[in-house]
């Protein structure tokens, strides 16, 4: 379970299990939304990694770069999320390819594209 207890300060902490995700209301820090952008960004990380894994090969030296491209006269609102790899010269056209299709299994990714019915639901929590 994803918990917090509010305050009036410029952070929110959010805990799960044994981790703490802070998010910035005044620009400090990431916001929510900025989070879910570095998920993304992360997820084609360890997708690359998994199919380098797979692949018997280093993943030393791979760079990714990901921009949202956001809505004219919304930000708040992407149209694109462009990811650019760049594979050191080792790399061969195969294993370049394949490392990019995992990249594009990214399960947040798909979550937000395809998503996932979720149903949200939002409750007052009963008083024990």
């Amino acid at each position: 379970m994803y918990q917090l207890t509010l305050n009036d300060s410029n952070q929110v902490r959010v805990s799960y299990k044994n981790h703490v995700i802070n998010y910035g209301l005044d620009g400090s820090l990431p916001n929510p939304l900025e989070a879910t952008y570095a998920a993304l960004a992360g997820c084609a990380g360890v997708y690359s990694r998994k199919a380098c894994k797979a692949l018997e090969i280093s993943a030393d030296g791979i760079e990714i770069n990901c921009k949202p491209v956001v809505r004219n006269g919304n930000t708040f609102v992407p149209t694109r999320f462009v990811t650019e790899v760049q594979f050191p010269e080792r790399f061969t056209a195969v294993q370049r390819e394949r490392i990019l299709e995992e990249i594009n299994n990214c399960a947040v990714k798909r979550l937000i594209h395809e998503g996932a019915q979720i149903e949200f639901i939002t409750t007052e929590a009963d008083y024990v």
